[in-house]
């Protein structure tokens, strides 16, 4: 392949031609890498859709299928690339949102087109009107109920347009069973091809995803509790970027969570993970954190208030104190982070959060008891808000234990 260079001022010419592409290569393939295009998983599944989709087209290539299927063996090839999502709960929700759609629309359709066809006439078009009209807008507002929605919303766009296909198909085309027929076997065969593809083509599991990704919180807002205090106590005046940038991934989690969550619902039993698994405590332990993590970016920032004060005595008289708090908020959330990670019921939980209790009071007392009395206003009221922040941390604390604790029961976590 011939190459143009254009030599840039200012820069050395590479005068060695082998050495100039091997530069651009390597340019090309670090600028490829960081965009994610050698991601592994995102190659697998790449890989996973061209093995569907040449499978689906065999029912084109290979004679015998053909004379099978026909031309509806466009709907099976529609099928893969509708519902082939990257993770096999989103790929099972998905297709069986569409084969329930396809029977249910399927069906009534040649109901709603038998009985046009019964009555004749005028008739016929007005009775397909008006089913047209009533099943289009029922199916319709029940996709606008948010419970429904978020499971079966595609399931119920699918209804709308089979029923419609198939009952406008049967005005013209009287064998309107077979047609009906044909198309749903085609999408199975599709769907099929997709699920055998997702699940035993190294699959992704949007279970296991949730599952790391709320371990991970854990341990992010606990590096990021040290942070914090860290660069109170010894002054410095920098900001970790890394950390910072990883609480707020915990804080926009929500969205996410959500729809790993639904998508969990849909796998089958692989693993650790049953057919019952609660994930429902998952979108709850989620949300507490996101809460903790809030009030950890605020205290964060009261930290770094210029309000507050600069007293090295005052820093000294609560740094023990606030240290212990620090650790043991820390070593409670990287405890309960392992026990959802190893799924196994938390040996020194209780005893934690005891201690967290006790631990509060302590602070409490130790900060009436110090030197406030000698501050400003405004550097009262930034201790004040700092001690109020870090207690409410330690209040959040416990009652995600309690959620963990229910995640334990009903998830079934054995004690060790």
């Amino acid at each position: 392949m011939n190459s143009t260079v254009i030599s840039i001022p200012n820069e050395p010419q590479l005068s060695p031609p082998t050495k100039t592409k091997t530069t651009h290569f390597s340019r090309v393939s670090l600028l490829l890498s960081c965009k994610g295009i050698y991601n592994t998983r995102q190659l697998n599944h790449s890989l996973k859709v061209g093995v569907a989709l040449v499978l689906v087209s065999l029912l084109y290539l290979v004679d015998s299928l053909y004379e099978k299927v026909g031309e509806n063996a466009m709907w099976a090839i529609m099928t893969v690339v509708v519902i082939f999502e990257f993770s096999a709960g989103a790929t099972l929700s998905k297709g069986l949102n569409r084969g329930i759609g396809t029977i249910l629309g399927g069906f009534m359709g040649c109901l709603a087109a038998t009985l046009a066809d019964q009555i004749g006439g005028a008739g016929e078009a007005i009775v397909i009107g008006v089913s047209v009209f009533i099943f289009g807008v029922t199916a319709s507002y029940i996709r606008l109920i948010p419970a429904f929605k978020k499971k079966f919303d595609y399931g119920a766009m699918i209804f709308i347009l089979t029923f419609n296909l198939v009952i406008v198909s049967g005005i013209r085309d009287k064998k309107i069973f077979d047609l009906a027929r044909d198309r749903l076997l085609t999408i199975g065969i599709g769907f099929g091809i997709c699920i055998l593809a997702s699940l035993l083509i190294f699959p992704v599991w949007s279970s296991d995803n949730l599952h790391s990704s709320t371990v991970s919180k854990f341990h992010s807002i606990a590096s990021s509790i040290e942070g914090c205090f860290e660069e109170y106590f010894n002054s410095i005046d920098k900001k970790d970027s890394k950390t910072t940038a990883t609480l707020n991934g915990v804080l926009h989690s929500k969205s996410s969570d959500e729809i790993l969550a639904n998508f969990a619902r849909w796998e089958p039993w692989h693993g650790k993970f049953g057919f019952h698994h609660p994930w429902d405590k998952y979108l709850d332990i989620g949300e507490q954190l996101r809460e903790l993590a809030a009030s950890n970016h605020s205290l964060k920032g009261c930290l770094q208030s210029p309000r507050q004060p600069s007293s090295k005595s005052l820093k000294l008289s609560i740094k023990a104190l606030c240290e212990a708090v620090v650790s043991l908020l820390t070593t409670t959330l990287r405890e309960f982070g392992e026990s959802i990670d190893k799924m196994k019921v938390s040996r020194s939980g209780a005893s934690l959060v005891a201690k967290l209790q006790k631990t509060r009071l302590e602070l409490s007392a130790a900060i009436s008891a110090s030197e406030l009395g000698e501050l400003s206003n405004d550097e009262r009221i930034a201790v004040a808000s700092s001690v109020f922040l870090l207690m409410e941390m330690m209040d959040k604390v416990e009652v995600l234990a309690k959620y963990i604790k229910q995640l334990e029961d009903l998830a079934g976590f054995p004690s060790h």
